[in-house]
């Protein structure tokens, strides 16, 4: 009896110690300290800057991305320029009869694992949603809070020239996108009931088979399906609610705001709405998408503009020190450090170029040609960095906001930096802000639902149990990221976003001449369709 007391007390110490330490510092946070703790080895390792000089230091996941961007541009001959007219008329509809043309079929050997005709689906399905709509759904996941708080940091440390760097960023990106966009329509699978399930898993996995690299495409894969599911749950999903929320807070009152301390109902609300969307699938999450994101990308281009016209005078100028400021000292180590290193890092889905994710939206896209989803991919990176973005650096350059005493801001202080901007020319802009912050949670958490979805039902098969668990433990997610205290949290979803692209970038260097294969293919098939 005495050993069973003795041991009951002795097994009750840590659990007595977690209770007065909770005390202290709360449970949210305690919880989020001992997370740190067992993932930041994982943390350190993503994110281990390389020293060039005493004063600037380089994380190593950006070369990988910056050199697969650049190569990716020379070997396919510029097609993030050269593409871009072609890409806005597949999206048009303008090329739409080359899919449905009898002699336009696209022929082929039998796709890798025998499931279907390249990218022709099996039993005569095609796909489940249009090009626009592929287009919003992985634009939803990728527009959003980087815009707001991603540029207001980056060009708080590298001043007006780091607006500069993130444009040629955003251009060399477009040709990454389309890479792997490609590759994902062409490696899809498509089941017996039209269910697309495609991304870097399945080209890994097919295409590095067909190279003669099995275990390696299938090591790449399943590295790949475990990060998405991380990044899911993190950075797609906890993170933005959690921002969101802080902003709805500060704007309804701050410590008076009827939701103060209340994140976990903001968070429920959300979950309910983000559970009725995601349990209709990509074909429901493309539906909503394809209304919201036009919706608040011309809310806040217009805003934009409006700051602009207003200050129109300081337009000249703007750009003056943009340019100036691009090729200064100072603006250099900004613009790699600040644009490169803070936007990427803190807002890796305001581009996610080379990181693989979006190419699980866009390979349900209804298509027979694996390169007319990559053309369109390539306006991802153009729409989202090189105009949304550079739309906020303007206001907050001509609106005199760029200081680098706000080098140390958070997400949300950048945010309300951001708002304050507009405020100055746009006074009740600030609501109309929290409302596009909102929304673009939202979205961006839809879309990541499926991007995490399909990882796991990679690992866990595709049975309506797993779907379902997968469904309702992201929601849980959605609930906690509100109400949580994530500091670690964001750093290791960060990482996991950041940890897609090892894998993604090996598998589609690799597959780049299967990408020029189907892009040589399709733009035949245009001209046939114009000759015919």
């Amino acid at each position: 009896m005495k050993n069973t007391l003795l041991s009951s007390l002795l097994l009750m110490l840590p659990f007595t110690a977690v209770a007065q330490s909770s005390q202290e510092m709360g449970i949210d946070q305690q919880i989020d300290k001992i997370f740190g703790e067992a993932t930041g080895w994982f943390v350190d390792f993503i994110f281990y800057q390389i020293p060039f000089t005493d004063d600037i230091r380089i994380y190593w996941v950006l070369f990988p991305l910056i050199l697969g961007a650049t190569y990716f541009t020379f070997y396919f001959n510029f097609i993030n320029f050269k593409g871009f007219v072609t890409s806005v008329n597949i999206v048009r509809g303008k090329y739409d009869h080359v899919d449905h043309h009898e002699s336009m079929v696209a022929a082929g050997d039998a796709t890798p694992g025998g499931d279907a005709i390249e990218t022709i689906a099996i039993e005569g399905h095609e796909g489940e949603v249009s090009h626009f709509q592929a287009l919003t759904a992985a634009l939803s996941a990728t527009v959003g809070l980087g815009n707001i708080a991603g540029v207001a940091i980056a060009v708080s440390i590298g001043g007006a020239g780091a607006t500069f760097w993130m444009i040629v960023a955003g251009f060399l990106g477009m040709a990454s996108k389309f890479v792997e966009c490609t590759l994902g329509v062409k490696y899809r699978d498509i089941d017996q009931n039209g269910v697309v399930y495609g991304g870097p898993m399945y080209y890994l996995t097919k295409g590095l088979r067909t190279k003669g690299y099995q275990k390696l495409g299938r090591l790449l894969a399943v590295l790949f399906a475990i990060f998405v599911i991380g990044g899911s749950f993190g950075g797609g999903n906890m993170f933005q609610v959690n921002q969101a929320f802080q902003l709805v807070e500060n704007i309804t009152g701050g410590e008076h705001s009827f939701l103060y301390g209340k994140g976990w109902l903001f968070g429920l609300i959300m979950a309910v709405l983000v559970g009725i969307v995601i349990i209709g699938g990509i074909k429901k999450i493309a539906s909503v998408t394809d209304k919201i994101v036009p919706f608040m990308v011309v809310i806040y281009v217009s805003a934009s503009l409006f700051v602009l016209v207003v200050k129109y005078d300081m337009i000249g100028d703007a750009f003056l020190q943009i340019f100036n400021g691009a090729f200064s000292p100072e603006g250099v180590t900004g613009g790699v450090v600040g644009v490169l290193v803070q936007g990427f890092r803190r807002a890796a889905f305001s581009n996610e170029a080379g990181v693989g994710s979006a190419s699980i939206a866009h390979a349900a896209v209804k298509t027979k040609y694996a390169a007319s989803e990559g053309l369109v991919a390539l306006l991802e990176p153009f729409i989202d960095t090189v105009v949304v973005c550079t739309m906020t650096a303007l206001v907050l350059i001509i609106t005199g906001n760029v200081s680098a005493d706000n080098a140390s801001l958070n997400d949300a202080q950048a945010i309300l930096l951001t708002s304050g901007a507009f405020e100055s020319v746009i006074s009740w802009f600030p609501y109309m802000l929290t409302l596009a912050v909102v929304l673009f949670a939202f979205s961006t958490m839809i879309s990541w639902s499926y991007y995490g979805f399909q990882g796991w039902a990679y690992l866990f098969g595709r049975s309506k149990r797993m779907e379902y668990t997968y469904k309702v433990i992201f929601c849980l997610f959605v609930v906690i990221g509100a109400a949580a205290s994530l500091g670690s949290v964001v750093g290791f979803s960060d990482a996991m976003i950041f940890a897609m692209m090892v894998p993604n970038m090996v598998g589609i260097v690799i597959l780049a001449p299967k990408v020029k294969e189907e892009l040589a293919k399709y733009m035949h098939a245009i001209k046939s369709s114009k000759d015919a």
